[in-house]
């Protein structure tokens, strides 16, 4: 078994690898050969009256790659602490997230590999599948609300599946956006600029990217959805969860959507998705307006089934294990094949189905 930590990651994992990854895994669910339990994400109470324990457990399958996956994040916040999102400012708060991955022909665990800097891989590929599926082939623009790491391996991930020539950005706090716009602009050769307003931010662009942290602040939408213009395609990353509402678009974004996509049906009931139900629930959408991206990949439905003036909605509604599955199997692979990771036993966890507990010794 191979550990494999985020210093590994950074030469294991182009996004390359990464978008095929998420694309073979969402096909792989469309199709229903895989298995997906929504995300469980839980607090509890510690022996340490001002601690609170948080925990964010993904689990899946993608038959493609014979991999199954046990993705767990843990963390200890002050008591405090409104959000999460604001705890992650202290410097006394630490947290831990790992995958399990596993061979499923012969049940032995393959892997330990480190999700940090994967997590935002994985979202920014997958953001890119969608815009792969939903977007016109000649999208060229971009307008960015937010500055942070996604922010970053969004606008990467797009430049692989559409070409990409100009990007707004906007963040209400003036140095991330020059930043974000500088550091863009030269890394990938493209016409990156920070604006004032957000407003600005998605004027005459073809695609609309909100990832933001604006949901742990204040729960409001970034933008007012009558500014969207015909045409655009609309990703959000911020969703719910059982301890906290998040959003990132309005009603008059979900009601001006033609199509709406999001990564998983059963997630949205079973984490509460208020940003979902409740305009389900007040008549403002139905089921009926919402489809899944592993049945529109799985099926190559691709944008020309829609008309030029269509607004499409993609939320990356959850994370899920089945993504974890296939971006392990490919980060696997290229460690196998470059000898990078740290080898350890794992005999120590086998079992021979006797009843009989082993007493070999086991060391890391």
């Amino acid at each position: 078994m191979l550990v494999i930590d985020d210093v590994n990651i950074r030469q294991l994992h182009p996004m390359s690898d990464c978008v095929e990854a998420m694309e073979v895994a969402f096909r792989d669910y469309g199709i229903s050969g895989a298995v997906n339990i929504p995300r469980i994400r839980y607090q509890s109470a510690t022996s340490h009256p001002e601690a609170i324990y948080g925990s964010n457990i993904h689990i899946g399958t993608t038959p493609s790659y014979d991999t199954a996956a046990v993705r767990i994040g843990g963390g200890v916040r002050p008591a405090g602490a409104k959000s999460l999102g604001r705890a992650q400012k202290d410097p006394n708060r630490k947290s831990w997230g790992f995958i399990c991955l596993i061979n499923m022909s012969t049940g032995e665990p393959l892997a330990l590999i480190s999700e940090f800097l994967l997590s935002g891989i994985r979202v920014g590929a997958t953001n890119a599948v969608a815009a792969k599926y939903l977007t016109r082939t000649d999208v060229s623009t971009v307008g960015m609300f937010g500055s942070g790491k996604i922010a970053r391996t969004t606008l990467e991930a797009l430049l692989l599946v559409r070409p990409i020539e100009r990007v707004k950005v906007f963040s209400p706090t003036k140095e991330h956006r020059e930043q974000y716009a500088k550091e863009m602009s030269s890394k990938f050769d493209i016409e990156v600029v920070a604006v004032e307003q957000p407003r600005d931010a998605m004027t005459d662009v073809d695609i609309v990217s909100c990832i933001t942290n604006a949901g742990y602040v204040s729960g409001k939408p970034v933008f007012d959805g009558n500014w969207l213009q015909e045409g655009q395609f609309v990703i959000a990353v911020q969703n719910t969860d059982p301890n906290f509402f998040k959003t990132e678009v309005d009603d008059t974004t979900i009601m001006r959507s033609k199509l709406i996509v999001i990564n998983d049906k059963e997630s949205v009931f079973w984490n509460k998705q208020q940003e979902l139900l409740g305009p389900i629930d007040r008549g403002v959408i139905s089921w009926d307006d919402i489809e899944t991206l592993g049945n529109i990949v799985a099926a190559g439905k691709p944008r020309t089934e829609l008309k030029a003036q269509d607004i499409v909605w993609y939320k990356n509604s959850t994370g899920m294990g089945i993504q974890m599955a296939a971006a392990g199997a490919k980060i696997y692979q290229r460690a196998l094949d470059t000898g990078v990771g740290v080898e350890v036993s794992a005999d120590g966890l086998m079992g021979d189905g006797s009843g009989v507990a082993h007493t070999r010794e086991f060391r890391w």
